[in-house]
């Protein structure tokens, strides 16, 4: 099943997705593309791994990491499917970052690795955007770098993990304005899904909506304002976002 959460005529629902990629309410009513919408469908802390693929390790010149490298970003950084992200005035490097995004099924407090595929709810498709003219450290991402507004688009939907028979073997693709630009597989992750479970479980409880962002494959690639991108992974879904100025960001935010 594929799950979504939608704004319809200023409320939130909660709507499924069909095998034909239509939204379907609750009472059954399938809406059309245009009328709603889309919001991020998953709440809860967003856990984002740096350096989780060996040939991005390489495209950075750095060894793969012995342990995971995590940092945390709030919810305003979240936007949902086909909507806008700002890119601040005056910078050079803004580049997009394609990611299978696990979401955390029930609580899970430290689970063994054997165990840690059991919480495991479902999985969507994240963009983590960086602006890294900002960067100071790889390692560690400032605020500047990762947590801006509307910096992380995300859904359209989550996918149930049982509809995603390995999570490990998924072709992960950016496109910009219809042209590929960056195309990898998770079966490249250096810290797979079980272990990246089981070692945020044993720091911290995780909860229902829970989201750990697995990392992005080498091919990354500055976006302008205008940019359409498209960031998808196989068997999960697509999720689409454009890229707009500030001074467009700003005025939309005075009316």
């Amino acid at each position: 099943m594929k799950r979504a959460k939608i704004l319809l005529n200023e409320e939130t629902l909660n709507v499924t997705v069909n095998d034909a990629g239509q939204v379907v309410t609750e009472q059954g009513a399938v809406l059309e593309e245009g009328t709603f919408t889309w919001l991020p469908p998953c709440e809860g802390k967003a856990f984002v791994l740096a350096i989780n693929y060996a040939d991005h390790a390489a495209e950075l010149s750095f060894n793969a990491p012995e342990e995971p490298l995590v940092f945390l970003k709030s919810s305003n950084t979240l936007i949902g499917h086909d909507q806008k992200t700002y890119q601040p005035d005056n910078i050079d490097y803004m580049h997009y970052e394609c990611e299978l995004v696990v979401v955390i099924g029930k609580e899970a407090k430290n689970v063994s690795l054997e165990d840690a595929m059991d919480y495991v709810g479902g999985y969507t498709v994240g963009n983590d955007y960086a602006i890294r003219d900002y960067l100071e450290n790889y390692y560690r991402p400032n605020l500047r770098v990762k947590s801006r507004d509307t910096c992380t688009p995300i859904g359209p939907y989550i996918i149930d993990a049982a509809d995603v028979p390995d999570p490990h073997n998924l072709m992960i693709r950016t496109y910009i304005n219809g042209e590929l630009k960056q195309e990898g597989s998770t079966k490249d992750l250096i810290f797979n899904v079980p272990y990246l479970v089981s070692y945020l479980s044993n720091i911290m409880t995780l909860t229902p909506g829970d989201m750990i962002f697995t990392g992005t494959p080498e091919g990354l690639a500055h976006v302008y304002p205008g940019d359409e991108v498209i960031v998808e992974v196989e068997g999960v879904g697509a999720l689409k976002n454009t890229i707009i100025s500030e001074t467009e960001y700003v005025n939309s935010l005075a009316g």
